[in-house]
């Protein structure tokens, strides 16, 4: 089971895990062992997914799903298989956090009461020097 955090939590039976040969670190053992981990989760079926979750998750990583709505994430960092099972669901955890709580709405401020006399005092300076530079009555 992956556990982001304590309300959401996402059995492994819903993952779909392959492996390959890896084109990483390994050296002979690179040619004859499978250790690249690929994690397939149909994000848009998994039922353990929240509905504002799933809505923001579906947005951010839209680009990184397949046209069935699943997402790919595969590894090949170490020389161990399930080094890079665990990486492939580290990664998928990130994303999750990162997606987990809905973003902070802004709070519309006002500009306080010695910020405009600020502004209003540099605008009369400004036009005062503008002022000065025209020489009297022209000829």
């Amino acid at each position: 089971m992956l556990v982001v955090n304590s309300r959401l939590r996402i059995p492994r039976e819903e993952f779909e895990l392959s492996f390959a040969r890896s084109s990483g670190p390994g050296g002979q053992n690179v040619n004859k062992v499978n250790t690249k981990a690929t994690l397939r989760w149909p994000v848009r079926n998994s039922p353990s997914l929240p509905g504002p979750v799933k809505a923001r998750f579906l947005d951010r990583y839209a680009s990184r799903l397949t046209t069935e709505g699943e997402l790919v994430i595969s590894s090949q960092r170490f020389r161990s298989q399930a080094k890079n099972v665990d990486d492939c669901l580290e990664k998928l955890s990130a994303m999750l956090a990162a997606v987990a709580t809905p973003p902070v709405k802004r709070k519309p401020t006002r500009p306080s009461a010695a910020s405009k006399e600020r502004r209003l005092r540099e605008k009369r300076s400004r036009s005062q020097k503008k002022q000065q530079r025209t020489v009297g009555e022209r000829e």
